[in-house]
C-alpha cells in the first residue's frame, strides 16, 4: 500500500482521535479516505465500549466530588471507543464554552455538560448556541441565574458574544446590555448544592416573569428573546470566522491564544475563509465545516503542526501500548496523569479555557509529560508494544540505522528532525547491529522496546 495513504490516515487519526495502531491503520488504508471521513462524521452509527462494563470499573460520580472517574473514561473512550471524533468535538466545545467545576462543585452538572457537547457536537451551531444557553452548568458558571429584569447581569451575555460566538471587536457594548436582557428569566432549578450530599440535579427554567419582554435592538436587528439572540448571531460573517478559527485551531494548527485573535492574524487566512463559507452556506452545519476541513488539502498537509494536549498526549501513549483494552481499576489515573500535565478536564482554569500551542509546555509538565510516557511503554508485554517489536523483528536483521527507522514508522509514523534521527542513531550503535540469531532474540526484543522509550521522548512526539 502507498506509504503516504498510511501516513495521511495517521494524521487524520491523530487529529479526530488520539492516533491508531499500526494494524488499524492499514485496514483504514486499504480504504478510499473520504470514506473514512464520511464514517468518522457520524458517530451516531457506532456504540459506545461496553458501559455496563465500564461502570463496574469507573462508576459515575454521585456527589460533589471533583468527576475525575468521568474525566477518565472520556479519556479511554477516546482511546479505544468506535466514535473518536465524537469525543473529540466534546473536547473542543469542553474548550471554548469552558465551564469549571470548581465554581458549580456539582460534578452531575459538569457531566451532564459535555455529555451535551457529545450528543450535539456535530449538529447545528444555533442549536449548540441554544442548549448552552439553557445548560445549567453555564447558568451557574456565568451567573444567569442572577441576571434578572429588574437587575441585569450581564456576565452571560458578554462571554457569549467575546469568547463563544463573535470575538472581540464585533459587536458593542448596547450589543452587550441588548444580549443580557434577552437571557433575563433563564434560569436554574434547584440551585447550586449546599451540602456534600445533594443529589438533585439541577435544571433549566425559563420565569416569563423574570424576563425582560421589551424589544430590544442587537446587532441591528430587533430582538426579544435569547432565541432571537442566537439567530441574530448564527447569521454573522463573524460567528462564521470565529468558529472557523477554533476549528482549525483545534484540529489543524496551532493559533495564537484566543484573547489575540482581534489583532493577530491567522496562520492561514484561505483557510479561514474557505471554513466560514462552509459555515454561512450550511447555516452553521458543523458537521458540513468539519467535512469540509478534514477534506481540505489545508488539513492534509498540516502534519505536526501542533502540540498535543495533555489529554491527547495520555490517550495517545495508551492507544499506542494497546493498553488498557479491558477497563481496569488504574484506568481511573488517566485523568490523573492529564491534570500533571496541566489539563484537568471538567475544571478549565478561567472562561478562556486553556492556552494551547506551545503555553501548554514548562519544565515541568514537559517533565511528566516524558516521564507518563517512558514509564507506559517500558513494559514490552503491553500488546501495543508487542505488537511493534514483532513487527520489527519480522523485518529481521537490522542495522541501527535500519532499527530507528522502523521503530519510527511503526510508532506512527513519526516525522522527526534529521539532528533526532541522528541522536537516535547513536543510541543504537551502542549495541551495533540488531541481531535475531544464535540466542541473541531476547536482546534484541530489549533493544527495540528501549529504542520505542527513546522515541516516545523525543520532542517530536509532543506534536499531532
Amino acid at each position: 500500500m502507498p506509504g503516504d495513504q498510511l501516513e495521511l490516515m495517521a494524521h487524520l487519526m491523530r487529529r479526530v482521535g488520539v492516533g491508531a495502531r499500526r494494524d488499524e491503520l492499514e485496514e483504514l488504508a486499504a480504504r478510499p479516505y473520504e470514506d473514512v471521513v464520511e464514517e468518522l462524521l457520524h458517530p451516531e452509527t457506532f456504540t459506545d465500549p461496553d458501559q455496563d462494563v465500564i461502570e463496574r470499573y469507573l462508576p459515575t460520580a454521585t456527589s460533589i466530588e471533583l468527576p475525575s472517574v468521568p474525566a477518565s473514561r472520556w479519556i479511554y473512550n477516546m482511546a479505544n471507543g468506535p466514535r473518536p471524533l465524537r469525543e473529540k468535538m466534546a473536547l473542543l466545545w469542553h474548550q471554548i464554552f469552558a465551564t469549571a467545576f470548581f465554581k458549580a462543585v456539582h460534578a452531575r452538572a459538569s457531566i451532564a455538560q459535555v455529555d451535551q457537547f457529545r450528543e450535539n457536537g456535530l449538529g447545528s451551531m444555533r442549536q449548540i448556541l441554544l442548549d448552552l444557553s439553557r445548560d445549567p452548568a453555564m447558568i451557574d458558571w456565568l451567573d444567569n441565574s442572577e441576571n434578572h429584569a429588574d437587575s441585569v447581569n450581564e456576565n452571560y451575555g458578554r462571554e457569549l458574544l467575546e469568547l463563544f460566538s463573535l470575538g472581540i471587536g464585533n459587536y458593542t457594548e448596547d450589543d452587550v446590555k441588548a444580549a443580557a436582557r434577552a437571557f433575563t428569566g433563564w434560569t436554574i432549578v434547584p440551585g447550586a448544592p449546599i451540602n456534600p450530599y445533594e443529589m438533585n440535579d439541577p435544571q433549566f427554567r425559563f420565569d416569563p416573569d423574570d424576563h425582560d419582554s421589551e424589544e430590544k435592538i442587537f446587532l441591528g436587528e430587533t430582538v426579544v428573546s435569547g432565541e432571537d439572540v442566537i439567530e441574530v448571531i448564527i447569521k454573522q460573517e463573524a460567528c462564521a470566522r470565529f468558529i472557523a478559527r477554533h476549528l482549525y485551531n483545534f484540529f489543524v494548527a496551532d493559533e495564537p491564544p484566543v484573547p489575540s485573535w482581534h489583532q493577530a492574524p491567522p496562520v492561514d487566512s484561505e483557510a479561514i475563509d474557505t471554513l466560514a463559507t462552509a459555515f454561512l452556506e450550511s447555516d452553521g452545519d458543523i458537521r458540513e465545516v468539519m467535512r469540509t476541513l478534514l477534506n481540505s488539502d489545508f488539513f492534509k498537509d498540516a502534519r505536526f503542526q501542533r502540540v498535543k494536549s495533555p489529554v491527547e498526549f495520555v490517550g495517545g501513549v495508551i492507544k499506542l501500548t494497546g493498553a488498557p483494552q479491558f477497563p481496569d481499576l488504574p484506568m481511573s489515573e488517566l485523568s490523573r496523569a492529564a491534570e500533571l500535565m496541566g489539563q484537568r478536564l471538567y475544571d478549565p482554569p478561567s472562561v478562556e479555557g486553556w492556552h494551547t500551542g506551545q503555553e501548554w509546555f514548562d519544565s515541568g509538565t514537559l517533565t511528566q509529560r516524558v516521564n507518563f510516557a517512558v514509564e507506559q511503554v517500558m513494559d514490552t508485554s503491553k500488546p501495543g508494544i508487542a505488537q511493534i517489536i514483532e513487527r520489527v523483528a519480522a523485518d529481521g536483521d537490522a542495522s541501527p540505522e535500519q532499527l530507528v527507522d522502523r521503530c519510527l514508522d511503526l510508532c506512527g509514523p513519526l516525522a522527526v528532525k534529521p539532528q533526532t534521527r541522528e541522536e537516535l542513531i547513536e543510541r543504537a550503535q551502542e549495541g551495533g547491529a540488531l541481531v535475531f540469531e544464535n540466542g541473541a532474540g531476547s536482546e534484541a526484543r530489549e533493544r527495540i522496546g528501549r529504542m520505542v522509550q527513546l522515541i516516545v521522548a523525543a520532542p517530536e512526539y509532543q506534536f499531532a
